[in-house]
């Protein structure tokens, strides 16, 4: 893949989640039923700093639990176990908010709001994206988007966060 351009850099990434959490408080009727749910890998260190964001904000602090959705897939082989790493009944009654690096094909966010029903009925799920691209094959929408970005289907946008990759940063590549 070749390097196309960088499109949010460490400043605009936190710009990005710091508008995205004016716009959860505000948007929520209590922050008190809040439950952020990372998807993994780079959704949890993308809804930790939210929670921190919203903390601020508010002056109390805000829970975020990590998910993996990989059982609940529909394209990919597993091996039937949904275990998303979720305790039962930790989303019952609750906002949820999933957020997760790059909304594409909506794929990965079917399978996560799949994993949140199997722990418990949440109040309401809502979707949090750092980036949005375009090109789903699902009906799904995000609620709170850091920035959209059109691309082709020969591009493939790349994020980076520091705790997982020693750097933040958002590239977009194009497919050779």
């Amino acid at each position: 893949m070749k390097l196309k351009a960088k499109i949010l850099d460490e400043q605009a990434i936190k710009r990005a989640l710091a508008r995205i959490s004016y716009e959860i408080v505000e948007h929520c009727k209590s922050v008190e039923n809040l439950l952020l749910v990372g998807i993994r890998t780079r959704g949890v260190p993308l809804a930790g700093a939210i929670a921190e964001n919203i903390g601020g904000l508010i002056g109390d602090k805000v829970d975020f639990i990590e998910l993996d959705p990989t059982a609940f897939r529909d394209d990919v082989e597993n091996d039937g176990v949904g275990e998303s790493g979720l305790k039962k009944g930790v989303t019952l009654g609750k906002d949820v908010i999933l957020v997760d690096d790059v909304l594409f094909t909506g794929r990965t966010v079917r399978a996560a709001i799949e994993a949140v029903f199997d722990c418990g009925r949440a109040n309401s799920i809502r979707l949090a994206v750092l980036v949005d691209r375009g090109h789903r094959e699902l009906p799904i929408k995000a609620d709170f988007v850091g920035k959209n970005v059109p691309t082709s289907r020969r591009e493939e946008v790349v994020v980076h966060v520091g705790s997982v990759d020693g750097e933040f940063g958002v590239y977009i590549y194009e497919k050779e």
